[in-house]
């Protein structure tokens, strides 16, 4: 992926900000046939700076992700519309073009473009060099069938549709659309970036924050654990999900980005995102080991689940996490929202530390008997 120009650039973000390293990744994979439909939050903050965007186009043929910014309680609708009128307009010149190649008139090479379309039309990737194929072949036709079609040819390429946001949006404010969204059985892809906290209003708390974390409305240590999203996007068996870190494990969030788009369904990708408001000690030059470290002390989990493998009769859960090595304690004491706890509540601070530990165990002990059933 990192052979492929990013057509991310010049974000504005906070120095150090985990959400554009991801943001920046899909651009690499997807970005010339990309929509975004981007909750209001820090990335819809650094994704459209006043007159300027950080998106851009490639060299050869001037194409990339096109962009827009929706609201925090409609956001995944508006995602789940743009997709929708796509995929409409697609089908819709798709039934045309069958017309045209099926007719006694059509030349061998349209027809064979065709076939050739309509095998690799669910795969963004496999379809680029197809659907321009088709496009000449059609060009060539030159009946008025064919002229008509070639009105809209922009839209027969396969797309890729993601939906971008915070925890603030989609554990919160946007979580009865996301939900929604997820349960419709689409092929939309969902991008959280997870940073535990309202990042982008000043810090306040979300249902992401963890045990024991300092924030807004929750000064005195947050003291009820974090909500597991993705648990509750498996329950409907149908949606491909995935929690992934960069730092720690960068093979692995590039294949759950992969399976997550390639998938033909609902999916969504939770992503551990550092952020200033953190407060880390090592300083935001070292998000990604603080990611890594995240994992290594059980703090965060790295998995994958695939419904395409319960067709398989496989287990479509994989754990990609291992047993956490690391001190959980010391890396709550690598960040501000957490050390200060101790500072400004040393009766609550031991209690409230031992809880966060005891959650993360917790929710690896699932994730562990989850991946470990026939």
């Amino acid at each position: 992926s990192q052979f492929n120009q990013p057509l991310l650039e010049f974000s504005g973000s906070c120095a150090g900000c985990a959400e554009t390293s991801y943001a920046r990744l899909i651009t690499q994979l997807f970005g010339e046939k990309m929509y975004i439909s981007n909750a209001t939050g820090c990335s819809s903050i650094w994704g459209g700076t006043a007159s300027i965007s950080p998106y851009t186009v490639n060299k050869d043929s001037g194409h990339g992700p096109a962009w827009c910014n929706s609201l925090f309680e409609d956001n995944a609708e508006h995602g789940l519309g743009l997709y929708i009128g796509q995929k409409t307009v697609r089908e819709n010149l798709i039934k045309e073009i069958a017309e045209v190649a099926g007719s006694d008139k059509a030349s061998a090479e349209l027809k064979a473009a065709y076939e050739q379309f309509i095998a690799t039309k669910n795969n963004t990737k496999a379809n680029d060099e197809p659907a321009k194929a088709l496009i000449a072949a059609l060009e060539a036709c030159g009946c008025d069938e064919s002229k008509e079609i070639l009105k809209d040819k922009q839209y027969l390429a396969k797309k890729s549709f993601w939906i971008f946001g915070g925890d603030g949006w989609a554990y919160d404010i946007g979580y009865g659309g996301l939900d929604h969204v997820l349960a419709s059985g689409e092929n939309v892809n969902v991008m959280v970036f997870d940073t535990e906290v309202y990042s982008n209003t000043g810090g306040q708390s979300s249902k992401a924050t963890p045990a024991a974390a300092i924030a807004k409305f929750a000064a005195s240590g947050k003291k009820t654990k974090k909500k597991d999203l993705g648990m509750m996007a498996m329950s409907y068996r149908d949606v491909y999900v995935a929690q992934v870190a960069m730092g720690a494990n960068p093979a692995q969030l590039l294949r759950a980005v992969k399976e997550a788009e390639s998938y033909d369904g609902p999916s969504i990708v939770i992503c551990y995102s550092p952020c200033i408001n953190h407060g880390l000690r090592a300083g935001m030059a070292n998000v990604m080991t603080e990611m890594k470290n995240a994992v290594n002390c059980g703090y965060w989990q790295l998995y994958r689940y695939d419904p395409r493998l319960i067709d398989a009769g496989k287990n479509p859960f994989q754990l990609d996490s291992k047993e956490p090595t690391g001190d959980y304690q010391t890396f709550l004491q690598g960040e501000v929202r957490y050390s200060s706890l101790a500072r400004k509540f040393p009766d609550l601070a031991p209690d409230l530390y031992a809880k966060s530990e005891q959650d993360a165990k917790e929710r690896y002990a699932g994730y562990k008997e989850l991946a470990e059933q026939k």
